[in-house]
C-alpha cells in the first residue's frame, strides 16, 4: 500500500526550507538551499536547528494564544526576534517566557508591541518593503545578501545575522533609506 503525502501538508513542511532558496533565485545560482547554505555563516546544523527553533516557537506561541495575538517568530544562530502584535504587557512577558523554553535558544529580542494585530494591507505592504530592502541589498553589493535576515513588521524594519560592523552599518543605511521604511533595528551578532 502507498503513502500520498497530502498537497497541503507538503506545502507546509517544505515553506521553510523554500523561503531560504529565494536569495540563492535571485542571484541567478539555481542550487538551492544548499548552496544558501553553503554560503551562510552559520553551520549547516545551526541553519537547520534555527528552522527548528521558529517552528517550535510559532507552534507553542499559537497553541497558548491562537489567532489573539501576530508574532513572527525569527531565529538567527540561535538568536530569536519576536516581532509583531499583542493586546497586553503581561502576553508580551509571557511570549518571551515560552520562547526561553524553546531548546537551544541564546537570547532574545523581544519587539512585540502593545497593539491590534496588523491588517493584511499592512502584512502585504511589510513584504514588499522587505522585497525592496533585499533589492537594494543586492543591488549596493556592500555584503553577501544572505548574511543578513530580513523582517519587517508594520513597516520596522528588523535585519539579524552575523556580520562585521561595517556591513551592519551598510545594511542598515540602505535599509533605513528604502520608501517606506519607518525605523530600522539591528539585532545582530558581530564578528569584529
Amino acid at each position: 500500500m502507498k503513502y500520498y503525502t497530502p498537497f497541503w501538508l507538503s506545502i507546509i513542511i517544505a515553506t521553510p526550507f523554500l523561503v531560504g532558496c529565494v536569495p540563492m533565485f535571485a542571484v541567478g545560482t539555481a542550487a538551492g538551499t544548499g548552496a544558501y547554505i553553503s554560503e551562510d555563516r552559520r553551520t549547516s546544523g545551526m541553519f537547520i536547528e534555527d528552522e527548528g527553533i521558529e517552528l517550535k516557537g510559532a507552534r507553542r506561541i499559537h497553541q497558548q494564544y491562537g489567532d489573539h495575538v501576530h508574532i513572527n517568530v525569527t531565529s538567527y544562530n540561535r538568536i530569536v526576534l519576536l516581532s509583531g502584535e499583542v493586546p497586553t504587557a503581561a502576553i508580551r512577558a509571557d511570549v518571551e517566557k515560552l520562547m526561553m523554553g524553546v531548546e537551544n535558544v541564546r537570547k532574545i529580542y523581544n519587539e512585540l508591541v502593545i497593539a491590534a494585530n496588523t491588517t493584511l494591507a499592512s502584512r502585504s505592504n511589510d513584504t514588499l518593503i522587505t522585497s525592496k530592502v533585499k533589492a537594494r541589498f543586492l543591488a549596493e553589493r556592500k555584503f553577501q545578501i544572505n548574511h543578513i535576515k530580513i523582517v519587517t513588521e508594520n513597516e520596522v524594519v528588523f535585519l539579524l545575522g552575523v556580520v562585521t560592523r561595517q556591513e551592519a552599518d551598510n545594511a542598515a543605511q540602505i535599509a533605513s533609506s528604502t520608501a517606506g521604511v519607518k525605523k530600522v533595528v539591528k539585532a545582530f551578532e558581530y564578528l569584529n
